[in-house]
């Protein structure tokens, strides 16, 4: 076992960031698939329990109605997998990709205690599931995929920042320095020219 571990610890994907950015890729895949079946009027209907029955999201069909419920929940995936996309390079933007990751996610799986019929009553009820919280259980998953990328992203973002913040200080202690070093240089010169000018008269 030791082996195996010290060979796969050799591996190039267990020494780069390799997990970053296969979950963030995975995340934004999610994003755009979720998003994109949205639009339609089966996944409208197929949500009608869910959001419905969702103690943070139930307020969507008296604002927006049904179609528009999906719609708002559609564009809002749409956005943050655009913005988890961005993060690539910005991480700031990847950071509130994630975050509304989190909370889209939060929104939905607390349906779970909510939704009716969730347990099966003929192996005993809970824990065993029925297709309506099995369907729900993934947002855990995706939750957790998305917490990961927003740790990943405040760190590097604040570590960049840090960075950033000693290089300028630095900057600025090297132009401190130099004028330091210039002053009593040109100050030495003035002196000189003005012994020369005394003696000279």
């Amino acid at each position: 076992m030791n082996r195996l571990i010290n060979t796969m610890a050799k591996l190039v994907i267990f020494k780069s960031d390799f997990d970053y950015h296969l979950m963030r890729v995975s995340m934004v895949f999610i994003a755009f698939f979720f998003g994109y079946q949205k639009w339609f009027q089966y996944e409208a209907d197929a949500l009608i329990p869910y959001i419905s029955h969702g103690p943070l999201i139930f307020w969507l069909y008296p604002v927006f109605g049904i179609r528009g419920a999906t719609y708002f929940l559609g564009a809002s995936e749409s956005l943050f997998g655009v913005l988890l996309f961005m993060g690539f390079w910005n991480k700031k933007l990847g950071i509130l990709g994630a975050l509304g990751f989190c909370f889209s996610m939060i929104s939905t799986f607390t349906i779970i205690p909510f939704m009716p019929g969730g347990w099966a009553p003929s192996a005993g009820g809970f824990p065993a599931m029925t297709e309506r919280v099995a369907f729900l259980m993934k947002e855990l998953v995706i939750f957790a995929g998305s917490f990961y990328l927003l740790k990943q992203d405040v760190v590097r973002a604040s570590v960049s920042a840090n960075t950033s913040a000693r290089t300028r200080k630095a900057g600025s202690l090297n132009l401190t320095e130099a004028v330091g070093c210039i002053m009593p240089d040109i100050a030495s010169r003035n002196g000189l020219v003005k012994s020369s000018v005394r003696m000279g008269g």
